[in-house]
């Protein structure tokens, strides 16, 4: 599941960093964060989130522990029914991904950073399960016609894939339109995942419903969390 930014304690829903302790608001994060659990089987493991490649995974050993002191990781999964994970987004791209028995979830932030360095393929390796078997969805991030980007962010992703360049529209002046999904789209195939759907909503352009930094520079959040229901 994916949140909004609507029914907030303090107006708009915040899911904060990843302490709710560290945020500017720190009461109506954590009342925000209850909300959600409200919804899952647990409450959901959090990740402090550094755009890299790391992937833990989550079980009934380690969860107390990951609870109190959220590790650098940009992906987490887990085998264990009843344990949620979930991945904080404002821009960059959640990323959910099951496997189709049910046996494995995982959730991932991809910002461009992220994205160009492989945490997807990391995530996906850290399933050890059949790719072809692997089904991925694509929450809000922002969308193709409003993440600007330099050439740092094209050479990025073009010195490994010169083909994935076709994801990106020059709009002059050293800059370009950069299509996140489609670039998500394309790592997932090559790592073999075929089944991958979202990726649709904009988070820059629908300010009624989304966080979006690079619109307002602001520090709230938006969560996608993923678990393995028990007994489903």
């Amino acid at each position: 599941m994916s949140t909004t930014k609507r029914g907030g304690a303090a107006g708009a829903l915040d899911l904060g960093p990843s302490r709710a302790a560290a945020a500017a608001d720190p009461d109506a994060v954590a009342a925000d964060r209850a909300r959600l659990a409200a919804l899952l089987p647990s409450v959901p493991v959090w990740l402090h989130q550094v755009h890299g490649v790391r992937v833990v995974e989550v079980d009934a050993a380690n969860r107390a522990s990951l609870l109190a002191d959220p590790p650098d990781a940009d992906a987490a999964v887990t085998r264990t029914p009843g344990i949620a994970i979930a991945v904080r987004a404002a821009d960059c791209l959640p990323v959910v991904l099951c496997d189709r028995r049910g046996t494995i979830v995982a959730a991932a932030h991809a910002g461009w950073r992220g994205l160009a360095a492989g945490v997807l393929e990391a995530t996906v390796r850290a399933m050890a399960v059949d790719p072809r078997d692997v089904v991925a969805w694509i929450g809000p991030a922002i969308g193709p016609s409003a993440f600007e980007v330099g050439r740092d962010v094209l050479d990025a992703f073009a010195a490994a894939y010169p083909s994935d360049a076709a994801c990106f529209i020059p709009v002059g002046d050293g800059k370009w339109l950069a299509d996140l999904p489609a670039l998500a789209r394309r790592r997932l195939a090559r790592a073999g995942v075929g089944a991958v759907a979202g990726g649709t909503w904009c988070t820059h352009g629908d300010a009624a419903r989304f966080h979006s930094w690079r619109r307002d520079r602001s520090a709230g959040r938006m969560a996608t969390a993923i678990a393995i229901v028990p007994g489903a």
